[in-house]
């Protein structure tokens, strides 16, 4: 009788897929195992396993798998459950939930090899010279790799050329596994048995008397043997006698060293990290300790609302503690890869080696090791940090997830799909679990505080700074006034650098905050008013001056500046509006003197760029520090007196129904980098508006006003969390018939449907990399059944490609919009 399994490919197809195993196959393979199948005409992928039956398919004839890949299940079965609530919630397949959440290493996929049809002759004369080349290659090796004919014909289209002679019946192709995973090994050294005596290692040093290197090389183990325990890595031995490899080969030839390989992980954690005793608690962390103690008692999740520097993070240490007593793993999660840089210090004085990290910066391999020591329960996984791709790791025994600033938009998946929202999709992975979820904030979203406030969420609160350190001193600067009167230094306000100077003679360090990078958003011309554009998107390229070029950060596309106008031709051209590498030049002029620094995606491409930078403003090597949104999220700077931000205006006129919000989070957060110790900070906001209602509300410090404010506005004109909001987007490089396909979309859907449609609207960029876009915005009461509602617009979805010329058209949706 055949045996069947059901596997899950990594591709964007919604369905399972069936493969015929044998009965021993059939009783090795668990669900969550890694299996390598051919799909398609050649190629093999690497699908996890589902379920084994006996049912054949009955659309298709089933094939064999190709091989199994694993000895024990990669991936449990809470995971693929959580895997497959993502993908039903957020309106993607379960392959495209595996393509994201699994490490790329861990996704064996094939690769073409070009392989010679033998006993075929061949007219010279009637091939190219780039097919004679590759047949010529293949005389003296078996097979070739498609990059190993790149090289060759030195060109990157080769597939013409494989093509052809694959027309000409010369060469076939093959499809083979490769592994991009390896595991790292290290060579170690020990002494032969033969020389463990003293009588045997006297007279070896007598024979090598003549031999210097060689001698060295001996002593050098020697004198390592005696400083530490363990292994003894060769690397150390060569680096410490300063010999080269040939000489510690001659000595293994002579049977002195014998040499051996021992896989090791790539994260290498410094042992040497001072551990900490017991956390303490005061009064008001304690009571907030034992109020979110309650509501995990309660199987509650629990909002935790502490001002900025109360100490939150004091407290998760100490329930982290509590978890870890039980054997069991803890899933930390942050918005930024920046505060992880700070934070794996923090913890590690507390837990030792115990805590591992998982984010972008890490390579696939280190992602891997990760991912095995989860999977195991090793005591190097215990406590993982990391970005919202943590939520992806095998947890087999998770006690506890703490979302350290919830409110953050950075939580938020956009592209690729799955386009989930970490804080959701942890609350669920944390029901799953059946583990306790804290979620933590100075500036909670509005969805989340509604939440406790209606008793859905508990909630603990901490109103205090740390050692009752006062909150920072709030002041308004009207640049509006300070332009007019030319009291402006640039961009900088006489108040603004007034402040400035005082810290800097007093020894305090300075955060400004801009929201954008580069140098410029736009070069125009000031004859014409020609402003460069990308080719590629509807929108401006913006100048970066340290590249000498004028850059789009849609799509990439870089162009060096011209020194005349492309439109008229005049040499008149002029920067407006500014970003942090503009900022960055004026206080270089303004403060020579000083070092300055700056963070943004530009600075912090690199592996460990957060954390030299976050290290040197630490260490007060560098004194004023610039920087977009990632210096306002949860860093802890001891020596900050003042935080500038430059510009407010810029924030608080986005058309966002969330503007508001966002920018009182914004504000409030980079205020509390400021006086964190026991001297008092000061932020100064400079804007054109000082009489706007939210700015008033974050010099207060009223969060309360500001969330009643906004609750009210957003019930009467509809809007989360009164309401959901599904966002279909259109894609096509067509634009009439984009045009054309979103109205019929959209009236469709207000039939269907029978809830508000608004749309279909360009966004503010309505092109991107060639391609147009058009949002339909679905808003869902909260009384309809939200499941149903997607299970309409899926209908929908498979009616509108069944209509031939709306087949090239890209349907993309984000369920809970933000």
């Amino acid at each position: 009788m055949d045996y069947f399994v059901d596997v899950v490919l990594p591709i964007p197809l919604q369905r399972l897929f069936t493969y015929r195993i044998n009965q021993a196959e059939a009783i090795f393979v668990k669900t969550g195992m890694r299996i390598a199948v051919p799909f398609g005409k050649s190629k093999i992928y690497t699908a996890i396993a589902v379920t084994t039956h006996q049912n054949p398919p009955q659309a298709y004839e089933a094939k064999d798998i190709h091989q199994i890949l694993d000895e024990v299940p990669m991936v449990n079965e809470t995971q693929l459950k959580h895997w497959q609530w993502l993908s039903n919630y957020y309106m993607c397949t379960l392959g495209e939930v595996v393509r994201s959440a699994l490490p790329s290493a861990l996704l064996l996929e094939s690769e073409t090899l070009i392989e010679p049809i033998t006993g075929v002759a061949y007219d010279e004369s009637q091939l190219s010279d780039n097919e004679f080349l590759v047949l010529e290659a293949l005389r003296h090796q078996s097979s070739l790799k498609i990059q190993d004919v790149i090289d060759i014909l030195d060109r990157k289209s080769v597939l013409p050329i494989v093509q052809a002679l694959v027309a000409k019946q010369l060469i076939k192709l093959k499809e083979t596994l490769y592994d991009k995973y390896k595991p790292k090994m290290v060579k170690y050294l020990k002494l032969s048995e033969t020389y463990r005596s003293e009588e045997a290692l006297e007279k070896l040093l007598q024979n090598l008397s003549r031999a210097k290197k060689q001698s060295e090389a001996v002593l050098s183990f020697f004198q390592i043997q005696s400083m530490q325990k363990g292994p003894i890595a060769l690397k150390k031995v060569l680096d410490s006698s300063k010999v080269s490899r040939p000489t510690i080969n001659a000595l293994v030839a002579k049977g002195v060293f014998e040499l051996y390989e021992e896989q090791t992980d790539r994260v290498i954690h410094d042992t040497r990290i001072k551990r900490a005793g017991d956390i303490q608690l005061n009064g008001e962390q304690t009571l907030a300790f034992e109020n979110i103690q309650q509501c995990f008692r309660e199987d509650k999740v629990c909002l935790l609302h502490g001002v900025t520097s109360s100490g939150k993070t004091e407290v998760y240490i100490k329930l982290i503690a509590e978890a870890l007593k039980t054997g069991g793993q803890t899933l930390y999660l942050l918005p930024e890869i920046a505060l992880t840089s700070q934070l794996i210090h923090r913890l590690r004085t507390y837990f030792g080696n115990q805590v591992a990290v998982y984010h972008s910066k890490y390579s696939i391999h280190e992602r891997v090791e990760v991912w095995q020591n989860t999977l195991e329960n090793n005591e190097r996984a215990k406590v993982i940090i990391g970005a919202r791709s943590a939520l992806f790791l095998p947890f087999s025994n998770l006690n506890l997830i703490v979302v350290d600033e919830e409110h953050e938009g950075s939580f938020k998946q956009f592209d690729p799909a799955p386009r989930y929202h970490a804080r959701d999709a942890a609350i669920v992975l944390a029901r799953l679990h059946k583990a306790p979820c804290l979620l933590g904030s100075a500036t909670p979203s509005i969805e989340s505080y509604k939440n406790a406030r209606t008793g859905k969420y508990g909630l603990a609160t901490i109103t205090r700074r740390y050692n009752d350190v006062l909150m920072p001193e709030m002041e308004l600067v009207d640049i509006k006034e300070a332009t007019r009167k030319k009291k402006m230094k640039g961009h900088f306000s006489e108040r603004l650098l007034e402040e400035m100077m005082l810290q800097l003679e007093e020894g305090q360090q300075i955060i400004l905050f801009q929201n954008r990078r580069g140098f410029a958003p736009i070069v125009e011309c000031t004859s014409c008013g020609h402003a460069n554009q990308c080719p590629n998107c509807d929108v401006s390229l913006t100048y970066h001056q340290h590249r000498h070029q004028l850059r789009c950060h849609y799509c990439g596309y870089h162009t060096a500046v011209l020194k005349t106008c492309g439109a008229c031709g005049n040499a008149t051209l002029d920067t407006k509006g500014f970003g942090t590498e503009q900022l960055q030049e004026e206080l270089l002029k303004l403060f020579p003197n000083e070092k300055v620094g700056r963070m943004d995606l530009d600075t912090t491409r690199g592996k460990y760029a957060y954390e030299k930078i976050i290290t040197a403003f630490e260490q007060n090597e560098i004194s004023i520090l610039v920087g977009t949104q990632m210096v306002t999220k949860g860093l802890d700077f001891r020596n900050v007196g003042l935080v500038g931000i430059m510009n407010a205006d810029s924030l608080l006129n986005f058309p966002d129904y969330r503007a508001l919000e966002r920018s009182y989070q914004l504000m409030v957060q980079v205020s509390g980098r400021a006086g964190r110790t026991q001297n008092r900070g000061k932020v100064l906001i400079q804007t054109y508006n000082p009489y706007h209602p939210l700015l008033h509300q974050v010099t207060t410090y009223n969060y309360h006003q500001m969330f009643a404010e906004q609750l009210y506005e957003r019930e009467q004109f509809k809007y989360p969390p009164h309401i959901r909001i599904i966002k279909i987007t259109l894609k096509d490089r067509d634009y009439n018939k984009l045009n054309e396909a979103s109205d019929w979309l959209a009236s469709s859907l207000r039939n269907v449907l029978k809830s508000p449609v608004l749309g279909p609207e360009f966004p503010v960029i309505s092109r991107i990399r060639n391609h147009y876009l058009k949002h339909i915005l679905i808003k869902v009461p909260r009384g309809k059944h939200f499941g149903k509602t997607k299970n309409g617009i899926k209908r929908l979805e498979q009616s509108f490609n069944a209509i031939s010329k709306y087949k090239s058209i890209r349907l993309i949706y984000n369920v809970d919009h933000i």
